[in-house]
């Protein structure tokens, strides 16, 4: 689970997407329901990968066990994003980048290259596995595009619901006018 917050520079309009920065990396205790706070990337990483198989508990982490109150509360003071688990670790020397849409509708994953090259598809991360040497180690399994789901009862309230006409939600903003 991903808290996330807006950061400092601008995107294009006409991307849709708006810069959120992950704020903080945070997994719930199996036995207690506890939040805890993940130090760094590489660290929740490696939880996320290995956790159907080894679900996470407040003992795993050093001095830290269910009796200790929970890191961070979860609550809609920050937009929160649920990670699918066992999604595999950033392969060395890439980095894995999330993008929020600017209607808090999902986000989307990019993959960066340790020569800079933005990858947004499998296909991509295919053609440039198999162009680069140094790659040959690396398997397209490797790498995962799967996004963290936004947890809907966290979307800023100057986000509002738009029922499309084929029936699908979909968060839009809202005015803060009043009715004109």
């Amino acid at each position: 689970m991903q808290p996330l917050e807006k950061s400092k520079g601008k995107s294009p309009k006409k991307s849709g997407l708006i810069r959120k920065t992950i704020d903080a990396y945070a997994v719930q205790c199996e036995a207690c329901l506890k939040w805890r706070l993940i130090d760094t990337v590489e660290e929740y990483e490696e939880i996320r990968s290995r956790f159907i198989e080894e679900p996470f508990i407040c003992s795993k982490k050093a001095d830290v066990s269910c009796e200790d109150p929970t890191d961070i509360e979860y609550d809609d003071t920050r937009t929160w994003a649920a990670d699918k688990p066992n999604i595999p670790k950033t392969p060395k020397g890439f980095q894995r980048e999330l993008v929020l849409r600017k209607d808090y509708s999902k986000m989307d994953a990019y993959y960066t290259t340790p020569s800079g090259k933005k990858m947004r598809a499998l296909t991509e991360v295919a053609t440039y596995l198999n162009s680069d040497p140094d790659c040959k180690d690396l398997s397209l399994s490797e790498f995962n595009f799967t996004v963290p789901k936004i947890m809907p009862d966290t979307i800023p309230a100057h986000i509002g619901r738009k029922v499309s006409t084929n029936g699908s939600n979909k968060k839009m903003k809202t005015s803060n006018k009043g009715d004109e």
